[in-house]
């Protein structure tokens, strides 16, 4: 009799872990047909440079904003935290993972030949977004979205010399942004070429903050400690540097935006503080808010249709004056 009801417990037992077996293999299916719906999507795969200021943490968040602006699109986002072998690693696993589309803001302008070649190869475009790249072959990316670097060390430039005068004698200090990138390049040949029939301006300092506050009030300490008394101009080829700039400067004893006359690239909301504080005097924006726009090209691109070779985002300059009265504009 005991036996019969053992038998039958253990006949129960079994009917129930084949129930719940059954269930597992329900729940299985339904998670692979989520992931099969999931899969209708266009998935970008986007390689940031890093965080290194307020300006790229602007551009990242517009462009992981993408899937908010059309649900039709996914983003998977690597932080390359400054470093090209980074992101090299990232766009690799973007091609392991089947993405639709890649979007690279490249730390440095050379060496992405290989890597692009193997996304080529694997039939996903790519879109080169706020710094551009030098390739052997330039059917490697399908274009290149955001801002004219040269052209804005040109305006940098004009507004030095629209003060001054081209007569004037300065001598100018130059905070130089990550070497090899093409903000850099950019920033620095234009404001040079602009700068050339004024005779007697004359760059005495240049070094890389690497695009960061405390790298750049860290050259400009030097800076002063060797040529303080000298140097009228402060070109920054960024906001950020230019506002640890601005700390060295209040700390050496001088007055910043008077004492030196301060230019910088960029557009960020605690730049605008300070030029509406009067301690900058000219800001040259790069538009950082690149999402709709890269959608909006993937889009294109995705569809079959040609886009232009280069995209440029929409941008102006501001003086002192205008600081006060931009300053509740910048949602950056």
């Amino acid at each position: 009799m005991k036996f019969k009801k053992m038998m039958a417990l253990v006949a129960s037992t079994v009917l129930c872990v084949g129930m719940l077996a059954g269930c597992g293999s329900t729940s299985s299916s339904t998670g692979s047909q989520s992931t099969s719906s999931k899969s209708d999507k266009k998935v970008i795969g986007f390689a940031q440079v890093g965080a290194e200021s307020g300006w790229r943490t602007a551009e990242t968040d517009s462009i992981k904003s993408i899937p908010t602006l059309d649900s039709n699109f996914d983003l998977k986002f690597s932080d390359g935290q400054q470093k090209q072998e980074n992101q090299i690693k990232a766009i690799r696993s973007f091609i392991a993972q089947k993405v639709d589309l890649i979007a690279l803001d490249p730390v440095v302008e050379t060496g992405w030949d290989t890597v692009l070649q193997e996304a080529k190869d694997a039939k996903i475009p790519v879109v080169i977004v706020d710094r551009n790249v030098t390739v052997s072959d330039d059917s490697l990316y399908k274009c290149f979205l955001g801002s004219d670097m040269e052209e804005e060390g040109k305006k940098a430039a004009q507004i030095v010399i629209d003060q001054f005068g081209k007569d004037a004698k300065l001598n100018i200090a130059e905070l130089q942004g990550t070497v090899g990138s093409t903000a850099m390049v950019g920033r620095q040949k234009g404001f040079n070429e602009t700068i050339k029939d004024c005779p007697n301006y004359k760059i005495v300092k240049s070094q890389t903050g690497d695009f960061t506050r405390a790298k750049g009030k860290e050259v400009m300490e030097a800076f002063l400690k060797s040529d303080g008394d000298n140097i009228n101009v402060l070109w920054s080829h960024n906001d950020d540097m230019a506002v640890g700039a601005i700390q060295a400067i209040e700390e050496y004893g001088k007055q910043p935006g008077k004492d030196i006359f301060i230019v910088s690239c960029d557009g960020i909301k605690d730049m605008f503080q300070l030029m509406a504080d009067g301690k900058s005097n000219a800001i040259v924006e790069c538009n950082p808010l690149l999402g709709p726009q890269l959608l909006e090209v993937s889009k294109d691109i995705l569809d079959g249709k040609d886009v232009e070779r280069s995209i440029k985002s929409k941008e102006s300059q501001f003086l002192q004056k205008d600081a006060a009265t931009e300053l509740p504009n910048r949602q950056y």
